[in-house]
């Protein structure tokens, strides 16, 4: 096929996939207008709950269920998925007294949820609902109802769940965003709950994530360069830097590799036997422990720097953060230029 051709089919299809976007964000605009009481009234049920939340849908709703489940535990509300199949066959049995259920069905009249109805009544404190149907029998059955309304499903054949799908969605995370401010969760709660992504460890604080004890090189700087280096080869994670103390055991100075590196090329031989003081970066940046790791970012990011000491008030060293910590959350364009980082360190 000649791209003459395929140059119209392509335009058509790119026309088409924005026509299904727009048609899915109207629905959304117009279910935010139909908003009303029934949202308060299921949010406060689930805020004043004392067990977890029950999520349950079948087919494409118990998907939405499983991403509304976890929106809701990362935000502090607890949840768990109860796939309406799976909670016939036994799954009930997962369900205390003092949970609340959260059921999702587009018509409210899917066989699967209309045979939950009475055990859920039965098995929880309260059962809640998000509908497109106020007349279907979740909504008349539910304690509270979110009924969005009438919906045209973006697909073409008008058959395959898509805007309905991604009404459930928004609104799983306008409850779930409700609650948390109802419930006073931080940026820190939030770093709590995700102790491995990217977003957690920017959150996280600078003692969770710097190196310490073995990992790091410590040396007085009156001590000489050559005494410094020659010792037992170092233990645990290899870093750059040696940070320099005092004789009270506070920090005055870093040296790395790279400034060993400088001595050699200016031939400084008689520089390796003086105290490493006399050559080392006075001052250096510095951070507390009890900082969130975003800052340590900015610092990396913004000084082009591939080391910063982690000391306590009394600036004695605590730990140490290495450019290679931190990487992964670095800007792209900081990121390329570790290869290369300044070797100055500006006193902060």
């Amino acid at each position: 096929m000649s791209n003459q051709v395929l140059e119209p089919q392509r335009a058509s299809r790119l026309a088409q996939a924005r026509d299904i976007l727009r048609a899915e964000s109207a629905a959304l605009a117009a279910v935010a207008e139909r908003l009303d009481g029934a949202f308060q009234r299921v949010v406060d049920c689930i805020a004043n709950c004392a067990g977890r939340l029950a999520v349950s849908g079948v087919g494409k709703s118990a998907d939405v269920a499983q991403k509304i489940v976890g929106t809701l535990n990362s935000t502090g509300t607890r949840a768990y998925l109860l796939e309406a199949t799976r909670a016939l066959h036994g799954d009930l049995g997962m369900v205390h007294p003092d949970d609340a259920a959260l059921v999702l069905s587009h018509s409210g009249e899917s066989e699967e949820v209309i045979r939950l109805i009475g055990p859920l009544r039965e098995f929880t404190s309260a059962l809640l609902a998000i509908t497109g149907n106020a007349r279907g029998t979740l909504a008349r059955s539910a304690d509270a109802a979110i009924v969005y309304g009438p919906v045209d499903e973006a697909c073409p054949l008008l058959l395959a769940p898509s805007t309905s799908t991604t009404v459930m969605m928004a609104l799983g995370d306008a409850i779930a965003f409700v609650l948390s401010q109802m419930r006073g969760f931080t940026a820190l709660d939030f770093a709590r709950v995700h102790p491995a992504g990217s977003l957690g460890r920017k959150l996280a604080t600078v003692s969770a994530c710097m190196r310490k004890g073995a990992d790091l090189r410590v040396a007085r700087a009156v001590e000489s360069v050559r005494a410094i280096f020659a010792r037992s080869r170092h233990q645990g994670r290899r870093t750059g830097a040696i940070m320099l103390l005092d004789d009270d055991g506070r920090l005055v100075g870093l040296f790395t590799d790279s400034d060993l590196a400088r001595l050699f090329e200016r031939r400084a031989d008689d520089a390796l036997d003086r105290p490493i003081g006399e050559v080392m970066t006075r001052s250096p940046i510095t951070i507390r422990p009890e900082a969130r790791m975003e800052e340590a970012v900015a610092i990396f990011a913004g000084r082009k720097i591939s080391e910063v000491p982690v000391i306590d008030e009394e600036r004695r060293p605590v730990g140490l953060l290495d450019i290679t910590d931190v990487i992964g959350l670095l800007p792209a364009e900081a990121r390329r230029e570790v290869d290369e980082p300044r070797t100055d360190r500006i006193a902060a």
